[in-house]
């Protein structure tokens, strides 16, 4: 990556890696000069030392004092609170981006480290105020929210009060911050460093290789099945090679969180989540009784799959086995292409939003050693912009993930204006612009295709994405569930235990039309959701099933829904998800609400099932 200081971000690849391919997005490296010029700019530690020292100068003024502001001094404050902050998080996004980039590289990690003890610092200094806020009486916090005054920062105020009940002292609050630096957080980013120098052996045809998580992944979706096999043994012995280490991890921070919830006075592992997702846990129980109910969805359509590829039977390697022969490797430039021009096709202004981040340089999309794997989008900061992390190896599934996360910097660009406390909407309502993104791309390719055996292979996909995103994410959700119980009520849990738990949550889901074998047992290890982020996972299906609403209202509706739905995205999380998603005619919280997304899906295995019988076989 080309930097303005004289030292570059990513520092070249040692020689033994010279040879590593970086795939069809070689050289596609992010610039994240517009944040700072390099690891080293004292840009950093003057920001971090400034939001210090104005983190004090705040608490001087406001300590013990909030109980006697007006509506207007109150909105000062949080403005006041707010703004200071913007740099740190600025420095915190520079960091975790560039070791994201890099777990390898020791400097990034100690940036990291850095920025975070820093953070911890600023944030316990400021912590008086949040706890003063919680603390008031409701009818004197009532008062002041609905003052016209604090008409903007309303939502931000009532949301912060949710967590009253879970709130803890000042000195409380404090320890915990300082020690989730050497606990949680040390943990997380060992994790990371852990699987982005992670190898795994695969014995392929032409010669084993020594491939990344990434790699290997993307092995699954190989038209040769041996391949396919290969890969699924080398992720397997790759996994078991490091689960004592991580598998230490886990049960440390699931004891971790298990104290917190008791110290917060939550009663179930999936209450914080659900708080900081503004939902209510009687709505995520519908939303995922209504997933497992439609379990044998999932198993209609892998008993048809394993019939197209005329298999006895189907095994975990064969779920992503393409149905059509291979189309080759998409160059990044054709998956811009093809993503923009779909993005165009319902609404211009998305186009032009997401050609900034590649004319940019907002992406890092080629694979290298060291490098996270998976993808994400940052928002950063209002001030500056948000980045997209893939890792681009040229397969339809990329294209998708490209629609996807720029998806997410679509709706990170527009939603900026509400601010660095309410730009980044709660997780149940993340995934609206990105979901929505690839159904876009996918109706592209359906409209320009009129192959019937490439059609069927289209909606195959599209479902197969569809179940990853619906039932595998409530499986998932139901394996947190249950390692959770168990490490409470059996203590530190052996691998053999946790291996199990996984398998009962995901045999259900495929029922007996995929056969899990042994090695399967091991592939909780990788997810990155259950170590970051816990019970993250249900947010995907809730976002799934929302698109598929929204999208279901935009062909009812046509043009007239498209600038209603950028006013949905540009309005961030500046309301409650309920009230956001109302805006376009949705209601979530009726229970029935996930059938009609889940019609939706059975109506498309109904599509492939006919394109099926109508010769539209792959073999």
């Amino acid at each position: 990556m080309s930097e303005t200081s004289a030292e570059p971000t990513e520092p070249a690849a040692p020689d033994s890696t010279e040879a590593f391919d970086a795939g069809p997005a070689a050289g596609v490296r992010w610039d994240l000069s517009d944040l700072y010029a390099g690891p080293d700019d004292p840009a950093i530690d003057a920001d971090l030392e400034r939001c210090v020292g104005q983190a004090r100068a705040f608490a001087a003024e406001y300590r013990g004092k909030l109980g006697s502001l007006d509506a207007a001094e109150l909105a000062r404050a949080v403005d006041a609170y707010e703004a200071l902050q913007e740099p740190a998080w600025r420095a915190s996004a520079y960091a975790g981006l560039l070791f994201a980039a890099d777990t390898s590289a020791p400097r990034h990690g100690a940036l990291l480290q850095h920025v975070q003890e820093r953070g911890t610092e600023i944030r316990n200094e400021l912590v008086f105020f949040e706890l003063e806020w919680v603390a008031l009486e409701d009818e004197a916090a009532r008062a002041l929210t609905e003052d016209p005054a604090l008409a903007g920062r309303r939502h931000l105020l009532e949301s912060l009060r949710r967590y009253r009940p879970h709130v803890l002292s000042e000195p409380e609050e404090k320890l915990l911050e300082e020690t989730a630096n050497t606990g949680s957080r040390a943990f997380s980013r060992l994790f990371d460093e852990i699987l982005g120098a992670a190898k795994f052996r695969v014995e392929l045809e032409s010669g084993p290789k020594e491939l990344s998580e990434e790699e290997a992944l993307s092995l699954l979706y190989d038209a040769d099945r041996d391949t396919r096999r290969a890969a699924s043994r080398g992720l397997t012995e790759g996994l078991e090679r490091h689960s004592r280490t991580l598998g230490f991890l886990f049960n440390t921070l699931v004891q971790d969180k298990a104290m917190q919830d008791r110290l917060r006075r939550y009663a179930d592992p999936m209450d914080s989540r659900n708080l900081a997702n503004e939902i209510d846990g009687a709505s995520v129980r519908a939303l995922m009784d209504a997933c497992v109910g439609r379990y044998g969805l999932v198993a209609r359509y892998y008993r048809l799959k394993r019939r197209l590829l005329g298999l006895d039977h189907l095994y975990e390697w064969d779920r992503y086995a393409p149905l059509a022969e291979p189309e080759g490797t998409r160059s990044f430039d054709a998956a811009r292409e093809l993503v923009l021009g779909a993005y165009a096709d319902f609404a211009p202004r998305m186009a032009e939003i997401a050609a900034q981040f590649f004319d940019r340089r907002w992406i890092d999309a080629e694979l290298r050693p060291g490098k996270r794997g998976g993808a994400f989008s940052a928002s950063t900061v209002p001030g500056v912009h948000p980045y997209v992390m893939l890792n681009y190896t040229g397969q339809l599934r990329d294209v998708m993930t490209v629609a996807h996360e720029l998806g997410h910097g679509v709706h990170q660009w527009l939603s900026r204006e509400r601010g660095l406390f309410e730009q980044n909407t709660p997780l149940t309502t993340a995934e609206t612009a990105s979901v929505f993104g690839e159904m876009l791309v996918f109706r592209r390719l359906l409209r320009e295709e009129s192959d019937p055996t490439v059609r069927l292979a289209l909606v195959c996909g599209k479902l197969e994405d569809a179940f990853a995103t619906v039932f595998r994410q409530v499986a998932m959700t139901r394996f947190e569930q249950m390692l959770h119980a168990a490490r409470r009520e059996e203590g530190e849990l052996p691998l053999e235990r946790m291996n199990a738990l996984w398998m009962d949550a995901n045999r259900p889901m495929f029922g007996d039309s995929v056969e899990l074998t042994d090695d399967y047992r091991w592939w909780w290890l990788y997810i990155p959701h259950f170590i970051h982020s816990p019970f993250y996972c249900y947010a995907y299906s809730f976002g799934e099933l929302l698109v598929l609403a929204l999208v279901r209202r935009y062909d009812e509706e046509g043009d007239a829904f498209v600038p209603r739905y950028l006013e949905l995205l540009a309005a961030g999380g500046s309301q409650a998800p309920p009230t956001l998603v109302s805006r376009v005619g949705l209601d979530i919280t009726d229970p029935a609400f996930w059938d009609g997304g889940l019609a939706l899906l059975e109506d498309l295995v109904a599509e492939a099932e006919a394109l099926a019988e109508g010769g539209g076989r792959a073999h």
